[in-house]
């Protein structure tokens, strides 16, 4: 379980245990399905593929796994190859700003 009080994420803390990291993780989600539905409406396939496991991962994952799945989605936004080279601001930034809270509230709860 989790001690949510001396800041451990253990791997069988659900995450309605953890209610601020449960729903920076699905605005995330939200989100993620907006930046797919961008990908698709631009036929942008490398991007497709990338972003497609991304908002059931946001709403599914533990909080354990969610680091990872969150580091993920900022690697979309890499120095040389970066999805607000295809997609528009009006979704990527947002996006970004989600996971920069999610994984803000990650560290909260494992500080």
């Amino acid at each position: 379980m989790t001690d949510v009080r001396h800041g451990r994420l253990g791997r069988q803390t659900a995450r309605h245990e953890v209610p601020a990291i449960d729903e920076a993780a699905l605005v995330a989600a939200r989100w993620a399905d907006r930046m797919l539905a961008a990908a698709k409406e631009l036929d942008a396939r490398r991007w497709i593929a990338y972003l497609d496991p991304l908002p059931d991962r946001l709403r599914d994952d533990a909080p354990i796994a969610l680091r990872a799945t969150a580091n993920r989605c900022r690697a979309a936004y890499g120095v040389k190859d970066s999805v607000r080279d295809v997609l528009p601001e009006s979704v990527t930034e947002p996006f970004l700003e989600a996971v920069d809270r999610l994984i803000r509230e990650l560290n909260r709860a494992t500080a």
